[in-house]
């Protein structure tokens, strides 16, 4: 599965390197009309582009660090063994998710420096769909690791 996610991602980074060159193209264009409207449209497509190239970097390397997280946890155990349930359309059960949260917020209130509680809770808030602070607490756990 993780292969299948590593092909997505490479997939993806791809296509948004090549929307980033093909602005970057668009942008010279306007530039080399050499009116001041055409000038100001290549120059925003610029900045455009470079800030879509920063984004992905920083998320590629989001990624990655948390990976090597995930495999280092994975190598000490330290996984949670909890399974979260599946409706019949293979989405996940949010209130069995839900129900697995206040094990894991206990165990960062009582460890608040500890990388791996964090990282769990993590995994759990990415079960219970809630994406913002899934991506909180691993940035927390980066922090700690």
């Amino acid at each position: 599965m993780r292969s299948t996610r590593f092909a997505g991602v490479v997939v993806i980074a791809v296509l948004l390197v090549l929307y980033i060159v093909v602005i970057g193209q668009r942008a010279v264009a306007f530039i080399a009309t050499g009116l001041a409207v055409g000038i100001a449209i290549g120059v925003a497509l610029v900045v455009v582009g470079l800030i879509g190239l920063l984004l992905l970097v920083l998320e590629l390397r989001f990624g990655f660090r948390i990976t090597r997280l995930a495999t280092r946890l994975e190598a000490e155990g330290g996984t949670p063994d909890d399974e979260v349930p599946l409706r019949p359309s293979g989405r996940v059960d949010r209130a069995a998710a839900d129900a697995l949260f206040p094990k894991y917020r206990d165990e960062v209130e009582a460890s608040p420096e500890d990388w791996r509680a964090w990282f769990r809770l993590g995994v759990v808030y990415d079960a219970a769909g809630d994406r913002r602070r899934a991506r909180s607490a691993m940035r927390t756990a980066l922090r700690y690791a």
